[in-house]
């Protein structure tokens, strides 16, 4: 409904002296009456956030009428000063020929303290938030950072609550309806007038963000006391400590017989040895482990029996941990694919996406280029991530970033090589074969 054409002016002047406050007691704030002017236009308010406020009260009008009667109320000056408070918006409005108005408010439901400390939290984090509601501004990206703290601070669709003591029945009355219209040109020049009605006034706020500012400069310079003392404490250590025990060399199963020798009932000692072997693997692997590996995912359990069966892929062991996954015949490319890239290359048998259209189009121009060298170019077909060039060669573009060959044998694709930076790369290394 908001899309209603207004061959109205404003008086931009007379609007900026009516919305300066005459009260301000930190819980409760009076406005002035706007006075009689015209505006031309088909948006009411000024700013996004203002016409969200209107499309919210529009969108559950029951009768359209009544918004067109609000509009000129509006217009004309006929709603008195406006009280802002926790949780309401309230005028008297009078209908132009009548001399006593009608009390009307429109309520709107407080955040929460949980909330409010959500949502401040957030906004605390970024100065720019903060710059932007003192500039009287109120950007997209501090909405979404509320609606990320689980806040809405902009009213929904049913949020507003309109009451008046008029006889009218409607759901606004012409009467709540100008005063909501009103209020977004009170929104438009001072986003805290929203966060009033949502409970917490601008002293509040500021001090509350100062508050917690504060804390955050606190823990900086504990965080940076702490830095320093490590640091002493790391110059204290002698410079020459001993590196990480050197590889394993020869059979990775060391174990096995050992545990053979001493086979008690129930213990697979085959499988007692793979567990022993990755466990010393993994743990060398951390002695040297960079912290982006420290802190990446834990593998899955696919991703688990496949390395696991990769130290002994022929054994007992191995054909278990494919039964116990549940894809035994998808197990020996598994392999073959872990031990070309480990989890990224396990991750591209199965992987399917869609790339970018402009990655799609210059890889595909490359692999043509390259199949076409030294004689007859064959046709190279794209399916998502994956371009087949001729009938049995495959390149997979992996979410690494890297470009992965395939061959085609007994009717599957199976891994072929190490994956290379460019699609071109991958297809070339598989002519060498």
């Amino acid at each position: 409904m908001s899309d209603v054409d207004f061959d109205f002016e404003f008086d931009d002047e007379a609007d900026d002296e009516a919305a300066e406050p005459v009260e301000d007691d930190g819980r409760a704030r009076s406005f002035p009456a706007f006075g009689p002017g015209r505006r031309i236009g088909k948006k009411f308010a000024d700013t996004w956030w203002g016409n969200a406020w209107i499309e919210s009260m529009e969108h559950t009008a029951l009768d359209p009428e009544q918004l067109k009667k609000g509009r000129r109320y509006a217009f004309a000056g006929q709603v008195g000063s406006i009280t802002v408070s926790p949780g309401r918006i309230s005028a008297p409005v009078h209908d132009g020929d009548q001399y006593t108005p009608h009390d009307t408010v429109v309520r709107i439901g407080t955040l929460s303290d949980a909330e409010w400390d959500r949502l401040l939290d957030k906004v605390a984090a970024k100065a720019g938030h903060i710059a932007a509601l003192l500039d009287r501004d109120m950007p997209h990206d501090l909405v979404q950072t509320a609606d990320d703290a689980g806040v809405r601070l902009l009213p929904g669709y049913g949020d507003l609550d309109p009451a008046c003591d008029c006889p009218s029945w409607d759901h606004p009355c012409r009467h709540a309806a100008a005063l909501s219209y009103q209020a977004s040109w009170l929104l438009d020049r001072d986003p805290f007038v929203l966060l009033l009605m949502r409970g917490r006034a601008e002293p509040e706020l500021i001090e509350e963000l100062r508050a917690r500012n504060t804390g955050r400069a606190a823990a900086a310079e504990e965080e940076d006391a702490v830095g320093d003392r490590a640091e002493e404490a790391y110059a204290a250590v002698p410079a020459e400590l001993p590196g990480p025990p050197p590889p394993v060399r020869g059979e990775p199963m060391a174990l096995t017989p050992l545990l053979a020798a001493h086979d008690a009932p129930g213990l697979d000692a085959e499988a007692l040895g793979v567990l022993a072997a990755d466990a010393a693997s993994r743990a060398r692997h951390l002695l040297t482990a960079t912290a982006a590996e420290m802190l990446a995912p834990e593998p899955d359990a696919w991703q688990d029996a496949v390395r696991l069966a990769s130290r002994m892929p022929r054994s007992r062991a191995a054909r278990r941990l494919g039964e116990a996954s549940g894809r035994a015949d998808d197990l020996p490319r598994a392999i073959k694919a872990w031990e070309y890239a480990g989890d990224a290359g396990l991750d591209v048998v199965d992987a399917v996406f869609g790339p970018p259209k402009e990655l799609v189009s210059r890889a595909t121009e490359a692999l043509r280029e390259a199949a076409g060298i030294g004689g007859a170019t064959p046709e190279v077909k794209n399916w998502r991530n994956r371009w087949t060039v001729g009938r049995d060669v495959q390149v997979r573009y992996g979410r690494d970033g890297r470009w992965y060959p395939f061959r085609r044998r007994s009717g599957e694709w199976w891994p072929a090589g190490p994956p290379g930076p460019e699609p071109a790369d991958a297809l070339l290394d598989l002519a060498k074969d």
